[in-house]
């Protein structure tokens, strides 16, 4: 499966839109989803992504390592090592398609400086 690194513009921006939520394997959510290579419980956080003109919410994979204390909606982060990989699916006679996207850690990004008005 293809993976592809995602580049950014300088201008582009992330903010968390919900508390990391745990990844299951399997449809009974019995067990957890984890990193083939570290083991780590993998997350899913949905972050709204912001570019000059445009936002969209995306779902994005973390693993539990790559979680920053002070994780919260409304908290402006920036992915690190984030890929897309592109994937497709027949179920029940119909096909399904996406972008699922999978980053190493999340960076929390200090807010820019309000300018003095006076």
């Amino acid at each position: 499966m293809a993976r592809i690194r995602v580049g950014l513009l300088p201008s582009a921006s992330f903010m968390v839109g919900n508390m990391a939520v745990p990844k299951y394997a399997d449809a009974e959510k019995t067990q957890f989803a984890v990193d083939r290579e570290t083991g780590a419980k993998l997350f899913t956080v949905t972050l709204f992504f912001m570019e000059e003109d445009r936002a969209e919410a995306l779902k994005i994979t973390v693993p539990e390592t790559g979680l920053p204390n002070g994780l919260k909606p409304g908290v402006p982060v920036m992915p690190m090592e984030l890929f897309a990989t592109p994937w497709a699916r027949i179920f029940n006679g119909s096909l399904s398609d996406g972008i699922a996207y999978r980053a190493d850690r999340l960076d929390l990004v200090a807010p820019a400086p309000v300018a003095d008005a006076a």
